[in-house]
């Protein structure tokens, strides 16, 4: 391919040529005006010499013609799996590129498009687009093919953002008047307080139906709540009970409806992050002690922390004449804190309190009954505990996990984490624990006791139980069978986990999800789903995963450190997954609560209808009644305002090329030029020199 042009390179400013060429044609015109002779020959001299100023050149450019390029761009996102889309796809992909391939002077590109690990970005066609053609010059762009079910949600608002000129065609999938139902959140709330309700706001949407009710199940961590059946379109409040800290699933269902074309969206699942109010604890001291303090600043430090804390000053047995209006700030309301208003704390202490004549036997069956109805209660015992007046020869003997066998150990010794405490996660990790002896400090006293129930995840002297933790009925027990504690707490002999360990046990007796040592867990980062089973057993149970389309499979657990086994999966599937294990259930969402890519699942030409007529493309359907591709035929156009009819497609025809080689001719330099200057000066000469 060969161009031939003609170029100018002025030794002068053209404005410097114009007026030499203007002083030129007036000397013309006076010499016409006198009647000189040769004044034609002057006239073409002055023309050869302003000609050869200018520098003129003729130029041969060979160029190599470039294929125009057409973009496919399949989608391939996962609302293209219902139905037979994904097969339309692919048929069409093959028609596409062997019509495409028949043009010598097109070359294609064809890139599929996913959705993104959340899948919460939707289906984003045209950012691929840009991206298979950002090394392709805008010239020499043929066309954009679109194969996708016409739900894209990275649309430009103007075709002038594609950055090209080309028509751009939609050849849609799936079948006209496609019928789907789904629920949609509204309002999904992300946190709530244990205890409280919190509000979720949803509505079902029924594209192609008929606008009969619908109604929404309801689910909690897979338990049953009421059922609601609002019309289509109309917003739905839904109450919710936070029952415990830590994620609660709520799920949301509708029936599938007859005729839909996927039942992916007929659910939504959610999670609430269920955090505690102010903590609610009551401490009682027995007497005043080195340790009482401890405590009480422990408690006091955290700010979620609402503690109401007496002291018995005064012991029953310890007889003066002194009045007990004058060793008390005020009374101890045995009857509020013990009758009316125990209910209202979430975690009861005793702190070396013995079994006292203080609090009748009534409100210590009131204390029992708080736990096993779901409350928490925490003993650190003193010597009192081994004698007939501790506190485990009361109505509280049901619910402590270790009897005393009237001894008291009065020596120095390490507290060391047993073997359950290696695996229970309120000891496991201690900060070291690990060392031998442990790098603790020193205690010197512990009450000798036999384990009934529970498990002692810390020893002390001789290797007997100093930490047993319990569950009774539907609360917890923690027994601490030593006194000294606060040691670690004020460092002596460099001290210890004081804060840490109080701390897991505080939050485990208030059912922390992740201090639970019996527990299965499960956490997604994108599709990617670790799933993790606590338990103090020596070994631990495959785990059965259930896929939200109901599919299952069986996965094997590996140890990750003592009492926590772990497993992957890659979830293919996304929505709400279910594990199972040792009669242990885990439920986790994969991908967002009410993913884009399933809001709208119905195909449509709508959308793309105007952005493909702005570009002169079009949009069509690739099936009329049946699942059968039925392409248009494909022709290259020159530019033009429309690129399309009933059966057709139209590609452009860019012509474009590229340069390889340069010949530059000039036309007013050389020999020969100068030759023709001179012939005519010479002319004009003897022209006038005849008389």
């Amino acid at each position: 391919m060969t161009d031939l042009n003609l170029t100018f390179a002025p030794l002068l400013p053209w404005p410097l040529l114009a007026a030499l060429a203007l002083l030129a044609t007036m000397a013309l015109i006076l010499g016409a005006t006198l009647g000189q002779r040769a004044t034609l020959f002057r006239a073409f001299a002055l023309a050869l010499a302003l000609a050869a100023m200018t520098d003129p050149s003729l130029v041969r450019e060979k160029r190599d013609p470039q294929k125009s390029v057409v973009a496919v761009v399949l989608d391939r996102s996962e609302s293209q799996n219902f139905g037979a889309r994904a097969q339309q796809t692919e048929e069409a992909r093959k028609g596409l590129e062997a019509a495409l391939a028949k043009f010598g002077d097109v070359e294609t590109r064809v890139v599929s498009v996913t959705n993104d690990a959340s899948g919460n970005d939707g289906t984003k066609l045209f950012g691929a687009l840009e991206q298979a053609l950002k090394d392709v010059p805008p010239e020499r762009v043929g066309a954009a093919l679109l194969v996708t079910d016409g739900v894209v949600h990275d649309i430009p608002a103007k075709a002038e953002a594609l950055g090209f000129r080309a028509p751009v065609h939609a050849l849609i999938t799936g079948r006209e008047g496609e019928r789907d139902r789904r629920i949609e959140l509204v309002e999904a709330p992300r946190f709530g307080i244990v205890g409280k309700e919190q509000t979720v706001r949803a509505r079902v949407v029924d594209t192609g139906g008929d606008g009969a009710r619908a109604p929404i199940t309801v689910r909690r961590d897979g338990e049953q709540l009421p059922t609601y059946s609002p019309v289509p379109g109309d917003v739905v409040n839904i109450p919710v009970k936070i029952t415990h800290g830590g994620a609660n699933i709520v799920e949301l269902e509708v029936p599938p409806a007859p005729g839909e074309i996927t039942l992916a969206d007929n659910k939504a699942v959610l999670s609430i992050e269920g955090v505690r109010d102010r903590l609610k604890v009551l401490l009682v001291s027995g007497e005043p002690h080195p340790g009482e303090r401890s405590w009480r600043n422990l408690l006091r430090a955290d700010a979620n922390v609402e503690l109401v804390h007496f002291t018995i000053l005064r012991p029953p047995e310890k007889l003066d004449v002194t009045p007990a209006s004058e060793l008390s700030l005020i009374a101890f309301p045995t009857a509020d804190l013990f009758g009316r208003k125990i209910n209202e704390f979430d975690l009861i202490i005793f702190d070396r309190y013995s079994n006292q004549t203080l609090l009748p036997s009534i409100y210590f069956d009131n204390i029992a009954r708080f736990v096993e109805n779901g409350g928490a209660f925490l003993a650190a015992v003193g010597p009192d505990y081994a004698t007939a007046q501790g506190l485990y020869y009361s109505p509280l003997e049901n619910i402590l996990p270790a009897r005393p066998e009237g001894a008291l150990y009065e020596q120095p010794f390490k507290a060391r984490v047993s073997k359950d405490g290696e695996k229970h996660p309120v000891t496991r990790g201690l900060p070291g624990a690990k060392a031998d002896p442990p790098q603790w400090g020193e205690w010197f006293r512990q009450v000798d006791a036999d384990v009934l129930k529970g498990n002692s995840i810390l020893s002390g002297a001789r290797d007997k139980p100093l930490l047993v933790l319990s569950h009774e009925g539907k609360g917890r027990v923690a027994l601490l069978l030593s006194d000294q504690i606060w040691l670690w707490a004020r460092g002596f002999d460099g001290g210890g986990p004081n804060a840490d360990l109080t701390r897991r046990l505080a939050h485990w007796l208030m059912k922390q999800p992740d201090l639970e040592e019996e527990a299965l867990r499960a956490q997604a980062r994108g599709r990617d789903v670790t799933i993790e089973r606590q338990t103090l057993k020596d070994e631990a149970a495959p785990v059965r995963a259930t896929a939200p389309s109901g599919a299952t499979q069986q996965l094997t657990l590996r140890q990750s450190e003592p009492g926590l086994w772990r497993a992957g999966l890659d979830a293919k599937e996304m929505g709400l997954w279910r594990f199972e294990s040792d009669g242990l259930t885990a439920l986790v969402n994969v991908g967002p609560a009410n993913p884009r890519e399933f809001r709208e699942v119905a195909s449509t030409t709508e959308k793309l209808q105007p952005l493909a007529e702005a570009t002169g493309g079009t949009v069509r359907r690739l099936s009329k009644s049946s699942d059968a591709v039925t392409l248009p035929r494909i022709v290259e156009m020159t530019d033009a305002s429309r690129y399309g009819g009933a059966d057709w497609i139209g590609i452009r025809q860019t012509g474009a090329s590229t340069l390889v080689g340069v010949e530059t001719a000039p036309l007013g330099l050389g020999l020969w030029a100068m030759l023709a200057l001179l012939s005519v000066v010479v002319t004009a000469w003897a022209w006038e020199g005849k008389r």
